[in-house]
């Protein structure tokens, strides 16, 4: 799976994937960012988990103070640096999200937006301790994940990544309840709101998990 968004799924591909988007995926994707926006003031640093070529980045920099993103794909990281060319107060690190090596409680606000707990295919329980060391007292870290009320839509726009060969084909038998299965190995879970509530469970933190749109289950926790 590392492979699809280090090679098969970076860069230039990846934001194909972005330029098939049917209407109904493009209002989700704005209004996740709209809804981050909503939980971020100017003056804050934000630190956004598995970044890819930037597309999150160039939405919510001119928002903030400074705006830092992760990713391991390094296709992704050199195409990011001509799409954000323009956002100055940005910077693209290559880093394992289990393994910031950033000090801790460097950031305002973490984000992991589009589904990315799930696109790492790492402990989710680590990744969100990560993300929680990252920030400050009284910042947040957001999550989110697909609403079932979705699913159609996402298969949707899965269906047309794959006809345009950026992904294997769609494995019907293997696909549904959440999870997308292709032949060539691709896997995409998803995180309802109870798996939110597990996952979250334990932390001393305020949490709220909540939809957003009928499209996202959103996770906001607060330190």
């Amino acid at each position: 799976m590392s492979g699809y968004y280090s090679i098969k799924l970076s860069g230039k591909r990846l934001k194909r994937c972005y330029d098939l988007a049917t209407p109904r995926i493009k209002r989700y994707l704005s209004e996740e960012i709209n809804h981050v926006l909503d939980q971020i003031s100017s003056n804050c640093s934000i630190l956004e988990l598995g970044c890819g070529y930037g597309r999150i980045l160039s939405k919510l920099s001119p928002h903030v103070d400074f705006a830092v993103g992760i990713d391991t794909s390094l296709d992704s990281l050199m195409f990011s640096r001509g799409y954000l060319k323009s956002c100055l107060n940005t910077a693209v690190i290559c880093m394992d999200a289990l393994n910031l090596g950033l000090l801790p409680g460097q950031s305002d606000v973490v984000c992991c937006l589009q589904n990315g707990i799930s696109s790492f295919h790492a402990d989710k329980r680590l990744l969100i301790e990560s993300a929680v060391r990252a920030v400050k007292p009284g910042g947040k870290v957001l999550l989110s994940s697909y609403a079932p009320e979705f699913w159609e839509h996402r298969l949707e726009w899965f269906r047309l990544q794959s006809a345009n060969g950026l992904l294997g084909k769609i494995d019907d038998d293997a696909t549904g309840n959440g999870t997308i299965v292709c032949q060539d190995g691709f896997s995409a879970t998803t995180v309802s709101a109870d798996q939110f509530s597990v996952l979250t469970s334990g932390l001393g933190r305020d949490v709220s998990v909540y939809s957003v749109d009928y499209s996202s289950v959103f996770c906001r926790i607060t330190v």
